[in-house]
């Protein structure tokens, strides 16, 4: 019995799967460009074997992809094939830490919600070494160094100079938990303080930061956790939904998965205070 396919191979194989339906084309006629059997077009499109990116290319080409959307589809599908930062930490990146994290690099936007605690890519090394210090999955003085070694390493890589439009939403609670003591807490809130104001005052026009408030009660995700949301450069129709949990987690490529989960984001972005509103308030709490 096989199990689940990697999220990054379902969302290459929906996209071809669409490209080839878009055009009448059946399983035999994209057989033919491979010059394969139809089984193999099959298992691409289901997510359940790879393709090579010479294959890839042909099969985008005969398809009529624009450029753009054959460089995102590449990326997505072959970025891990090179050898990356993430497999130096496979200890604390399960396969699919490492799928998700190689998705990360590749998204053009990223858009997360942080209920309870402050987003991966925004944690100083303190308040991430307290964290790792706090996992009861990290049972070893290297585990914990790599697990804050690869939040710094995701953010040297996602912060880079062509990086991702960045959205943060973060709830209040999440600024209440106390991680580390106050002199772990002081510097995280004054380093949120200083992007939201950035962001507020278009000195950092990529990346956007609001706080979700107590007061406004109810909203979009009123029942779920945190998530984050991956979109792609010129591939409207292809995205992936993260939600994190002790196991890894859980991604989810379905289109109306997505939707529905970036429908709730823009909800949550319309609730949260403003960039300004947000930078007053973590500059209130930096002092207190």
């Amino acid at each position: 019995m096989t199990g689940t396919p990697p999220v990054r191979r379902r969302l290459l194989g929906a996209a071809l799967r669409r490209y080839r339906e878009n055009l009448g084309f059946g399983l035999d006629e994209a057989a033919r460009i491979l010059e394969c059997d139809r089984s193999k077009i099959s298992r691409i499109e289901t997510g359940q074997r790879g393709i090579s990116a010479k294959e890839l290319r042909e099969l985008l080409g005969e398809y009529g992809v624009p450029d753009g959307e054959q460089a995102a589809l590449l990326a997505v599908a072959h970025r891990g094939r090179q050898h990356g930062w993430w497999q130096e930490y496979q200890d604390v990146l399960s396969d699919a830490g490492q799928d998700y994290v190689i998705m990360e690099t590749a998204a053009s936007e990223i858009l997360a919600y942080a209920a309870h605690q402050v987003p991966d890519l925004l944690q100083t090394r303190e308040y991430a070494r307290a964290v790792a210090d706090a996992d009861p999955a990290c049972t070893a003085d290297l585990q914990r160094q790599h697990a804050v070694e690869v939040k710094l390493a995701r953010q040297r890589a996602v912060f880079a100079e062509r990086g991702p439009r960045l959205e943060f939403v973060i709830g209040e609670a999440a600024l209440h938990q106390v991680v580390g003591g106050a002199g772990v807490m002081r510097p995280q809130l004054t380093r949120l303080a200083a992007l939201a104001g950035e962001s507020a005052g278009a000195l950092s026009p990529g990346v956007s930061l609001q706080v979700l408030p107590f007061a406004d009660g109810a909203c979009a995700v009123a029942g779920c956790g945190s998530m984050a949301i991956l979109r792609f450069a010129d591939t409207p129709g292809m995205g992936v939904v993260h939600l994190p949990a002790l196991s890894g987690g859980v991604s989810l490529d379905d289109r109306a998965e997505v939707a529905r989960y970036t429908r709730a984001f823009a909800q949550l972005r319309a609730t949260a205070l403003t960039p300004a509103a947000s930078a007053r308030l973590l500059r209130a709490m930096a002092r207190d």
